[in-house]
């Protein structure tokens, strides 16, 4: 198996996603395929106890600078419901009354429930990521996230992390980077 190399986080073993399609839920697994920066994409196996940011972090020496969470938001307009997955940098807090609220153009913004989240993005609560949501949802991100040199990042799964170059989350179809999504 080729490791894929990334320097700026050591305690983690990682490989290209192609080698290791079991630890990505099958939508991931099904756009890294298809995108033209899965070169720049590695996964790490990780102990799903500690899939949790501030315990994964804590366990493997990684600043809350490094991570990046999907955070699944819900709010209806004219009997609309309208959803968006939020990236926002791991030591950061989601604007959702906010900034939130006003991308969404809802009266009122709220997590969507963890049942809905997994069953929608048919990934396992704790690993939400944006890549491979459904297409219907907005991908809204906090423009620090995009900063981010090597940023980790949910697979799917919780028994694994994403490793990618900030930046590429832009890249995503339908992305929407925004200043002041998280405080």
């Amino acid at each position: 198996m080729r490791s894929v190399t990334l320097p700026s986080l050591p305690a983690l073993s990682s490989l290209a996603p192609a080698e290791r399609p079991d630890l990505l839920a099958p939508s991931v697994a099904a756009v890294l395929a298809a995108w033209p920066h899965a070169d720049e994409v590695a996964v790490v196996e990780i102990d799903p106890a500690i899939a949790d940011t501030a315990a994964m972090s804590e366990a493997y020496g990684l600043s809350l600078e490094t991570g990046a969470n999907c955070i699944v938001v819900a709010g209806r307009r004219d009997g609309i419901e309208r959803i968006a997955a939020c990236m926002v940098r791991a030591d950061t807090r989601l604007d959702v009354n906010n900034a939130v609220k006003r991308r969404l153009d809802v009266r009122k913004a709220s997590f969507l429930a963890m049942d809905r989240a997994t069953a929608e993005s048919e990934m396992e609560y704790g690993g939400i990521t944006p890549v491979g949501l459904p297409a219907e949802w907005r991908l809204l991100i906090d423009e620090r996230v995009v900063d981010i040199e090597v940023a980790v990042i949910g697979s799917g799964v919780r028994r694994s992390k994403l490793l990618l170059p900030g930046r590429l989350l832009a890249e995503l179809p339908g992305a929407e980077v925004v200043a002041g999504l998280a405080t």
